[in-house]
Order: structure tokens, then C-alpha cells, then sequence
């Protein structure tokens, strides 16, 4: 064989092994895709039951309840309208989560139209203040925040 029809061998062989590689890559990885969803875009077009997905929308006010183990919750995620879902999840809930707060619930839908969540992202609003600068001015936190960034220059 000539070096000419070598080199083109092994480019076809080196761009044959290439897509393969690609698709096997985008083989493994099509479980590990998370699609989000409102409330109301789950109500009106459900993902499969099972599917891993995320459901992002405001803690609806009184819904939340602990349940008897003291480790599960239960709460309803709202959106615009009157969309909502109902969500249980088991395990330590974050900090900033409360009633009324942005959270967004990892998770499957149920058969029954619940959402069971195994992870739970609080989220905060642009008027976050941490808890060490609760009730400090402008000014008063400003210092605070020199004071612990001179030892780090």
C-alpha cells in the first residue's frame, strides 16, 4: 500500500473512531439530563413518570408540613395562576427554605401527579443579607467586610 492511501486510512479510521466516541459519549449521557419545569408547564405537559427533572416555583404560604418521621416534608410548589404541585421530600432541608421563598425540587413526578423530590435548592432573593450583617447599615457591613478580606490580599 502506498503512504498516500496509509495517511487516508487512518484519517477515515481516526474520524470513524471520533463519531463513535461522540455518540457513545452522548449515549451515556442521555439519562443525566435534567429538564426543569414550572408548575404549570408539569400540569399542562407532565414529564414520564420517573423521569429525572427539576420543578422551580414559589413554596405556596401554609403548605408546608413535617410529617410524623420528622425527617419528610410535604409543601406545595405554585406558579402563575393557580398551578400547583404537590411535593414530598426526605432529608435536611436547607436554610433559606420557608414558606414563601423560591425552591427549586430535583426529583420524578409520581403516578399519583405528586412530585418526590430528592434535592432541594432554596432560593433567595436579590435582598439577601447574611446573618452576620443583620440590622448593620451600609457602612457598618462594608467594614465588617474589609476587616475579613485584608488577610486574604
Amino acid at each position: 500500500m502506498k503512504a498516500k492511501h496509509q495517511r487516508l486510512t487512518l484519517i477515515v479510521i481516526a474520524l470513524v473512531a471520533l463519531v463513535a466516541a461522540g455518540l457513545l459519549a452522548a449515549w451515556a449521557l442521555r439519562n443525566q439530563a435534567s429538564y426543569f419545569y414550572l408548575p404549570e408547564q408539569m400540569r399542562a405537559a407532565p414529564p414520564a413518570v420517573g423521569q429525572a427533572v427539576r420543578l422551580g416555583g414559589m413554596v405556596a404560604p401554609g403548605s408546608l408540613k413535617t410529617m410524623a418521621d420528622g425527617v419528610t416534608i410535604a409543601f406545595t410548589v405554585t406558579g402563575k395562576g393557580d398551578a400547583a404541585v404537590p411535593v414530598r421530600y426526605s432529608g435536611i432541608v436547607p436554610d433559606l427554605f420557608k414558606e414563601g421563598s423560591g425552591v427549586v425540587a430535583e426529583g420524578s413526578l409520581q403516578a399519583d401527579g405528586s412530585f418526590r423530590a430528592d434535592n432541594l435548592l432554596a432560593k433567595h432573593d436579590e435582598n439577601y443579607v447574611p446573618r452576620e450583617l443583620e440590622g448593620m447599615t451600609q457602612a457598618q457591613a462594608a467594614e465588617v467586610a474589609e476587616k475579613t478580606t485584608v488577610g486574604l490580599r
